[in-house]
This record gives structure tokens, C-alpha cells and sequence, in this order.
């Protein structure tokens, strides 16, 4: 069973600054590596296109940008697993979370932007979501404000 976790982060930085960081290859990899090293992202960043999660052997997971608002929100619907660069077929432990939801909500206030993450996750992978993703977030917070 899935359930909702929650995440935020005050950037000094404005938001087309902190969408910049979140979502452009060099410096997402910088962010993300929090969660695997060699983690990437292979994307065209469209509504409705694919996106590949990998880490540095190829394995991750593909999902689709099920909603798009540039410099405001960004929504992932995770589908599946990939295994050496290919997706896979859903076996029984992927269909249990196939559909989950992570969402980025960027909102600006006199220059300073506040980034809420919003995920589907399961019981397995809740401790470390909500030990890894605070450290992911204070990357992008000072990769944002670096920027500047």
C-alpha cells in the first residue's frame, strides 16, 4: 500500500533558477547522486513523454510526465523497472507501486522560491525517502542559490 510523504525546502534562488537546477542533466545528476551515484535522467522533459530514472549501470525505473508547468510544476507518474538500459516487464512486486505519483511545486515570493516534493511511496523504501530526500533537496537548495 502506497501512502503520501511530503518534503520541503526554502531556496534563496527564483524559481526559473531552482527549475533550472532541478531538471537540467548536469546539475541534476549533482542532486540526485544522494540516491545512487551515477543517477541520470534520460528525457526529453514534454507533458506525456517517457522519462528514464537510471543510475550509473542502467538500472532504475521509467516513468511518464504525466503534468508539466514550466518554472511551477513538475509530476512524474512512475510505471516500472529497468533492468541494464531496458524496461521490463511488471512482475507482481512493480505492480504494487506502478501508477505512484512524485510531484515538484515550485512557488515564489519575493525572489524566494518554495519547493514542495510530493511522492507515492511504499512501507519498504519510507525510511530511506525520508532520509535521502532532505539531503537531495539541500543540494539543489545551495546548487539554486550558487546560481544566483
Amino acid at each position: 500500500m502506497l501512502q503520501k510523504i511530503n518534503f520541503k525546502i526554502t531556496i534563496h534562488a527564483p524559481k526559473e533558477t531552482v527549475w533550472s537546477v532541478l531538471w537540467e542533466d548536469t546539475s541534476y545528476r549533482k542532486w540526485t547522486k544522494v540516491f545512487s551515484e551515477g543517477s541520470h535522467a534520460v528525457s526529453d522533459w514534454q507533458e506525456g513523454s517517457k522519462v528514464l530514472f537510471l543510475d550509473g549501470n542502467g538500472h532504475g525505473m521509467f516513468s511518464k510526465i504525466y503534468k508539466k508547468v514550466p518554472h511551477t510544476f513538475m509530476g512524474f507518474e512512475h510505471l516500472g523497472i529497468v533492468k541494464d538500459a531496458i524496461e521490463q516487464p511488471l512482475d507482481e512486486k512493480a505492480k504494487a507501486w506502478s501508477g505512484a505519483k512524485e510531484d515538484y511545486s515550485l512557488t515564489e515570493k519575493n525572489g524566494i522560491t518554495h519547493l514542495e516534493v510530493s511522492m507515492d511511496s511504499d512501507k519498504e523504501f519510507e525510511n530511506y525517502f525520508k532520509n535521502t530526500f532532505p539531503k537531495a533537496l539541500e543540494i539543489v537548495k545551495q546548487l539554486s542559490e550558487k546560481s544566483i
